[in-house]
């Protein structure tokens, strides 16, 4: 795959955690002991003993929407060695995607996540694709073993936000 292996502690990247607008969150195919907060939260991500698990099967689709323009950089996806998620499909500013069309659309990155990803090792992303991000769909598409359940332990969104300018704050210039 094209992506390659971050280091945390890219220059001028944040966790964009705070600029998701959670009224908009949404995880289909989520089992309702082990939902999307568990792995995206605050506080709850932390806590290896928590996790989003799969229910029907080992498919996850997760919508994030953002309450401002962001650029992604890369993505820390953990989960556990067998359950862990394997290949991911990361969609920006597609919405209304569902299990029934979300192959119909090439993904903006494609990652296949390895065992040193899922122990929080972040994935660098095309950064090109990813620089006016409204929104965020990651498809998971399979596990490591092939089960049917697939568990995420962590996801960390890193990155910046695009500074744009307020046009209702402007003023307009009269001519002397």
């Amino acid at each position: 795959m094209s992506s390659e292996s971050a280091n945390v502690s890219q220059r001028g990247q944040v966790d964009l955690l705070d600029f998701v607008d959670w009224s908009g969150v949404e995880c289909l195919n989520q089992s309702g002991s082990h939902s999307l907060s568990n792995a995206l939260k605050q506080g709850y991500r932390e806590d290896d003993g928590l996790n989003l698990a799969s229910d029907d099967d080992e498919q996850l689709l997760i919508y994030i929407p953002f309450s401002q323009v962001i650029k992604l950089h890369s993505v820390l996806i953990k989960g556990p060695e067998e359950e862990g998620p394997k290949t991911v499909k990361l969609f920006a500013n597609r919405e209304n995607m569902g299990f029934s069309n979300v192959n119909d659309f090439p993904p903006s990155d494609l990652i296949d996540l390895s065992a040193d990803n899922l122990k929080g090792k972040p994935v660098v992303l095309k950064y090109v694709k990813f620089q006016n991000v409204r929104s965020l769909t990651i498809f998971i598409e399979d596990n490591q073993s092939g089960s049917e359940i697939t568990k995420v332990q962590k996801i960390v969104l890193y990155g910046t936000t695009v500074q744009t300018t307020d046009m209702k704050g402007l003023k307009k210039i009269e001519d002397h």
